[in-house]
């Protein structure tokens, strides 16, 4: 297998058989995949499933060969040297304006046809992470995690303040809370 993903100095993705050239991150798009990765890892020290943040290229199909921001491996059959081949059971991709429809159509189309069980689309503007669940080999909107900025929190009531969720259980692992602060407080 051939590994298209990295060609030369710039980084391409194979999505629906045609080769598409990565949007450079931003240094808050890398530092949220990061501190998503970072979460992970401290979480599944010592456990079976592995983290990986961005770089590593995931080949879904001859069609998807994508480097996703990142993603959680469980099959460690599945991690190749140089890659890992086959669905991860969980998948982040941080949104970029000129990415923003591959990974909330294309990417996220075969993400689901791959079998991904859970995937996130993670929002640095608008301060949010969209979990999608595979229910019967579709995905599902489980719900839409949004960390709010002081202005808005103020526009709030101490009662709107309360019900704000803050923090979610990723699926995967319901021992390990994913605080919305943790992910967005204090980027660059």
């Amino acid at each position: 297998m051939n590994n298209l993903a990295y060609q030369g100095e710039y980084r391409e993705e194979i999505i629906d058989g045609n080769i598409v050239m990565m949007s450079p991150a931003s240094t808050g798009h890398n530092r949220l995949a990061f501190r998503i990765a970072v979460l992970f890892e401290n979480h599944l020290k010592g456990k079976k499933c592995v983290p990986f943040g961005d770089g590593t290229a995931v080949f879904l199909d001859e069609d998807n060969h994508f480097i996703p921001d990142g993603m959680v491996v469980c099959d460690r059959d599945k991690i190749k040297p140089n890659w890992v081949e086959g669905a991860p059971d969980l998948v982040w991709e941080v949104l970029s304006p000129r990415t923003a429809k591959n990974d909330r159509w294309h990417k996220k189309n075969a993400y689901e046809a791959s079998g991904v069980p859970e995937y996130w689309i993670v929002d640095p503007a608008g301060q949010s992470i969209e979990v999608y669940l595979l229910q019967e080999g579709r995905y599902v909107l489980d719900n839409i995690y949004t960390r709010y900025s002081e202005e808005m929190l103020e526009a709030l009531t101490d009662g709107e303040q309360a019900a704000l969720v803050k923090e979610f259980r990723c699926h995967l692992y319901g021992d390990l809370p994913i605080r919305l602060e943790d992910v967005f407080g204090d980027l660059l």
